[in-house]
């Protein structure tokens, strides 16, 4: 195996073959052709990536391998790590972007040719969006053969800054430093040259900022633990609720730059949803993570990093610093117009006792719990007088007594204009219903607000379609409290929470259950209880008094219609032995086709079949993609589509299911952890097929088992070899259970929100005992 070539895991083979992890092992075990490991560890082996290629298209089990699937890949197996490659694919993706001729010029020479001339190309367009390289940032050693560029070096006359003196009592641990974008060595990059020619080959088809927004997403994706996730539809939604009111009596040239500012930057999510002339400001602890966030906020910037004609409307380039926020300060002298912040939650070291006298705590020393509320006057700190924030804060900080004297603080002086409560599964931690803080820095003179806008819009978490629309389903319902049962991060409603979020920040009205402007004198009482739940009661489950009735209604129609669709007796028989055939031997001899789902909902304009649909007979999940759709379906796989007769069966969790998709459900993507079964019509009944994949004996032979979970090999499952006509008759039976289960799902729904609603109404006086 050449030096330094690409590795891959047996995780990456099965994405690349379409199978689950089980099938690598079994070919490991079966193939004594199959490519040795060459790194990794005894549990976890990885496998040079051009062998385990080559392996898969001599058995047949590959035809073609999607470009930017081999570009992550090339990732993933960098000999120098992931996060390496993804700077020297930024650095690469600039050039290609910015000074295209040039990039064809390099990539026309020999490898190492290329991998020579590269630094001096890196650097030209480095310097022209990220500044010139700091100096003496590379130490008293060796020079090294290129410079290393701060993120948005400050220029003279850069607005909202001020060079010099930080004001006195400021505790600066240690200077931040500049964001480093090291420009790599030609020695760094021969490894990497293949990988940067195919990741310019897959910026040539969707874009350079698309590719790596792709590859960058795919990291975080493989890596949940690792980051702060800040999801780009909550990143919208906090970049609309901050947006000032364009001003009509100003031509669009004339409008100013605005500045905004993200204290605790991450993977650079918030600044990333930024429209418009703007210039960004960012701070991120983890050095490395600044240098992709600065490289990814250049890939999305549009333009000269100054305007060629000199005009005053095109924003500087992204200002990124590496360091400690709350410690040391990278812009103590900044009044941004905006600030958006997802600050770390529940930090105890964040700096209590060094930071005791700082001039940030305006509104008082937060004790050594609340570290959010450090956030909150570091963020007012950093506004223009009048200035927006909006920070995505625990529902804790809005109740804790620990805060509640800075939260009097807030109220009194204005500074806190609305806390909203999110559904579960907005962000990471995705069990917790965060909150939206929105602020505003007070004005001298302006006397502050008299109240505060309290909103909830917990129920507006699941889309709640009707489950049983257009498959001949008896009629669903919403779960109590208006919830889609088992709802979770990929059943959330982002166009319902958005509407509702904006609707009630725009109004400012007062809305049964939804939102009210409560006065700021009734909130300051020893608990200063900011948390929305206590102002804004619930209303009662199945619409109150007067929907009960209706629900009544449904459920008696329901139960009518599951009474004509009970099975009849079972005929006792003795047990049948029947030859059997595998998923797998049906599959090599072309009566049916397998294929695993990768889609998530957001990631694609069609609707996404998930796990959770299959489990709760719901219809696919239907949302927009998240932000701008990426051309060429960067932002994830080319989905799967079903089409009718497919069977999905979901390879996860050691429970039996399969759905047989009909005329409502095609069109719709495959999601993750998802297996299809494409039957031939002519050789297997697609009602046969999903009924015998439901047999518990069958799901357990076909399962292995690790220490927490159950995995599905769907090529093991069995069925009986019989003729078409026999496997009708049973599939005929098999529909009618499925029939009858849905039946009893829309039942147990409605009657969970009947009594509910009962309980609900009881409680409060509107229904009498009767």
């Amino acid at each position: 195996m050449p030096e330094n070539a690409t590795e891959v895991t047996a995780a990456g083979i099965a994405r690349l073959a379409g199978v689950g992890r089980a099938a690598v092992s079994n070919w490991r075990r079966r193939y004594a052709d199959f490519p040795q490991p060459v790194g990794g560890t005894g549990t976890s082996p990885s496998f040079a990536l051009a062998e385990v290629e080559q392996w898969l298209r001599d058995q047949g089990k590959l035809a073609e391998v999607p470009l930017r699937e081999r570009v992550w890949q090339a990732v993933a197996g960098h000999p120098a790590g992931a996060g390496r490659a993804l700077i020297h694919v930024g650095c690469a993706l600039l050039l290609v972007r910015d000074r295209p001729t040039a990039w064809l010029e390099l990539a026309a020479a020999p490898d190492e040719r290329m991998a020579a001339l590269l630094p001096q190309a890196m650097e030209h367009v480095l310097t022209a969006r990220l500044g010139p390289a700091a100096d003496g940032v590379h130490g008293a050693g060796a020079p090294e053969p290129a410079g290393v560029h701060t993120a948005g070096a400050q220029e003279p006359g850069d607005d909202h800054t001020a060079g010099g003196q930080e004001p006195g009592g400021v505790h600066t641990a240690s200077a931040p430093e500049p964001a480093r974008v090291h420009t790599p060595t030609a020695q760094d990059l021969l490894p990497s040259v293949p990988l940067l020619r195919a990741a310019a080959e897959l910026a040539a088809g969707i874009g350079a900022g698309q590719a790596f927004e792709f590859l960058l997403g795919r990291q975080l994706d493989a890596n949940p633990r690792q980051y702060t996730l800040t999801p780009p539809q909550l990143a919208e939604l906090m970049v609309d609720l901050a947006e000032p009111p364009k001003d009509a009596d100003r031509a669009a040239r004339e409008q100013p730059v605005r500045s905004v500012l993200d204290p605790a930057a991450g993977t650079g999510a918030l600044l990333r949803a930024v429209g418009g002339p703007v210039a960004l400001y960012a701070q991120e602890a983890d050095p490395a993570l600044t240098a992709l966030t600065a490289l990814r906020l250049a890939l999305a910037a549009e333009g000269p990093r100054r305007p060629a004609d000199g005009t005053h409307r095109a924003a500087p380039g992204p200002t990124v610093r590496t360091g400690d926020t709350l410690r040391a300060d990278a812009f103590p002298e900044l009044a941004a117009d905006t600030v958006l912040c997802h600050p770390p939650f529940n930090e105890r070291n964040w700096g209590h006792d060094e930071l005791a006298y700082d001039p940030r705590w305006e509104y008082g020393l937060p004790a050594r719990t609340e570290s959010e509320l450090a956030w909150v006057q570091h963020v007012l700190a950093r506004l223009r007088d009048g200035g927006t924030a909006v920070l995505l804060m625990p529902p804790a900080a809005a109740s804790r007594r620990s805060g509640r004297r800075i939260r009097a603080g807030l109220l009194r002086r204005g500074a806190l204009r609305a806390v909203i409560a999110l559904p579960a599964g907005a962000a990471p931690p995705y069990g917790i219903p965060l909150h939206l803080w929105i602020l505003c820095k007070p004005e001298p003179g302006v006397r502050p607000a008299a109240d505060l806008l309290l909103a909830d819009t917990s129920d507006h978490s699941g889309p709640a379609p009707d489950a049983s629309a257009g498959t001949g389903r008896p009629p669903g319902g919403k779960a109590a409290g208006g919830r889609t049962p088992g709802g979770g991060r990929e059943r959330f409603d982002w166009p319902a929470v958005r509407s509702a979020v904006l609707d009630a920040w725009r109004d400012r009205a007062d809305v049964e259950g939804v939102s009210r402007v409560v006065p700021v004198i009734e909130l300051l009482d020893d608990d200063v209880d900011l948390a929305p739940a206590r102002h804004l009661p619930r209303p009662a489950s199945g619409g109150g008094a007067s929907g009960l009735g209706e629900v009544r209604e449904r459920l008696t129609e329901t139960l009518r219609l599951t009474t004509g669709l009970v099975p009849p007796a079972a005929a006792p028989a003795e047990p049948a032995h029947r030859p059997l055939t595998t998923v797998g031997e049906l599959a090599r001899a072309g009566a049916l086709f397998l294929h695993s789902g990768t889609a998530v909902p957001g990631s694609t304009a069609a609707p996404v079949l998930t796990e959770h649909d299959i489990l709760t007979g719901a219809a696919p999940t239907a949302l927009p993609p998240a932000g701008q759709e990426a051309p060429g379906g960067a932002a994830a796989d080319d989905p799967v589509l079903l089409e009718p007769g497919d069977v999905v069966v979901p390879v996860l969790g050691g429970g039996t299911a399969a759905r047989v998709v009909d005329a409502a459900t095609a069109g719709a993507a495959l999601g993750r952890n998802l297996q299809l079964l494409r039957p031939d019509p002519a050789a297997v009944d697609p009602w046969f097929l999903a009924g015998f994949l439901r047999g518990t004996a069958n799901h357990r032979q076909a399962s292995s088992h690790a220490s927490t979970a159950a995995r599905l090999d769907a090529r093991r499952l069995q069925l009986p070899r019989m003729p078409l006509a026999e496997q009708q008759r049973y599939g005929e039976r098999f529909r009618e259970l499925a029939a009858f289960e849905d039946a009893l799902r829309t039942a147990g729904r409605l009657g969970g929100q009947l009594v509910q609603g009962m309980y609900d109404g009881l409680t409060d006086g509107t229904v009498t005992p009767g």
